[in-house]
């Protein structure tokens, strides 16, 4: 009897044990785990994984994604207004779901290091690991980056998105355009095509600013010859030609002033013609005109103007306030008389 009822005893225990093993299957089931897996430490069960795009667990709701997890390193400067990355965190989110991200400050060794090795000019500023490039969003928009080494940096301002600070600004180097007072604490640059409509119209308001404030500001012209503008480039090189023999203003307004006639032609003539009319040596002139001496100059400019974010035309650094179309004369005054009386 007594061995009857501990053989009894034993079968209850080994049920229960059972029972326990068996709620606690259902339970860790519910949640995609095994035993096995916990036992590995591996986590979810891949196996019960793979059959749901959606599970549920501690009260919250996770969706499947097919694509790897992309970490983002957001440089940035806690103390300026206009660098707010919370718009943009919501889009970056929608087209990239499993983006994790970093706060990285401007000035700390990561920061210094990140700006150093993309020359990064304006913040915030978005550099991605490798994973990017396995998303859909890259092989979408695969323009939007520049790559260096395993990091991808975004190209903001060709999204739209508006610098909230820049770290530099445009400088006159040696040989550009210039006018005005070259120490001045006021520096106006100006990133221009000639064959730009717009820019014919900011030309104008620039001439009678400039002539304004010679002796209070520095003004710089930039070239920035658009693809969509087939004599651009030429243009810009007769420029730079005429600035050789000192007569780069000049040029530029007879440019100006006969866009349309010029623009429409497929050859050097008329540009040597501008020459001519304003007492150019010509011989040196179609020389310089003919050789594209200045090529690699305008080329730089342009290289210039893609390290600040600029893609179109006319576009205006007065100091730190960026503007971009032909903003009125009353406006451009009143941004220098600002960046004068600080």
């Amino acid at each position: 009897m007594e061995e009857n009822k501990k053989i009894e005893e034993s079968k209850k225990v080994k049920n229960l044990i059972s029972i326990i093993i068996l709620l606690s299957g259902l339970f860790l089931g519910s949640l995609f785990v095994d035993v096995a897996q916990i036992m590995k430490g591996a986590g979810y069960s891949q196996k019960n994984l793979n059959k749901s795009d959606i599970f549920e667990a501690n009260g919250k709701t996770w969706v499947a994604y097919g694509e790897p997890a992309v970490e983002v390193s957001i440089i940035n400067d806690d103390t300026c207004e206009k660098c707010d990355i919370s718009e943009p965190l919501v889009w970056l989110r929608r087209v990239l779901p499993t983006v994790s991200t970093e706060k990285v400050t401007y000035d700390s060794v990561k920061g210094k290091e990140l700006i150093d090795k993309f020359g990064i000019k304006t913040l915030p500023a978005f550099i991605f690991n490798e994973n990017i490039e396995k998303t859909d969003f890259y092989l979408q928009a695969s323009v939007l980056f520049n790559k260096k080494d395993n990091l991808y940096v975004l190209k903001t301002q060709e999204l739209g998105l508006p610098a909230g600070k820049y770290l530099e600004l445009p400088k006159a180097q040696e040989g550009d355009a210039t006018f005005g007072l070259a120490d001045s604490k006021v520096t106006v640059a100006v990133f221009s095509d000639y064959q730009c409509p717009y820019c014919k119209i900011l030309y104008q308001t620039l001439r009678t600013t400039m002539n304004q404030y010679k002796d209070k500001v520095a003004f710089v012209y930039k070239h920035l010859p658009l693809d969509i503008h087939p004599q651009a480039e030429n243009a810009s090189l007769a420029a730079e030609c005429a600035l050789e023999q000192g007569k780069f203003w000049e040029y530029s307004d007879r440019l100006y002033q006969n866009q349309a006639s010029w623009s429409n032609t497929k050859d050097m003539a008329k540009f040597k013609e501008y020459a001519q009319q304003l007492g150019l040596k010509s011989a040196d002139f179609n020389q310089c005109l003919d050789s594209k001496k200045y090529q690699e100059k305008i080329n730089r400019s342009k290289e210039e103007a893609d390290g600040f974010g600029i893609s179109g035309t006319p576009a205006v650094f007065i100091n730190d306030q960026f503007e971009t179309g032909a903003i009125s004369a009353e406006q451009f005054k009143k941004i220098i008389d600002e960046q004068l009386n600080k």
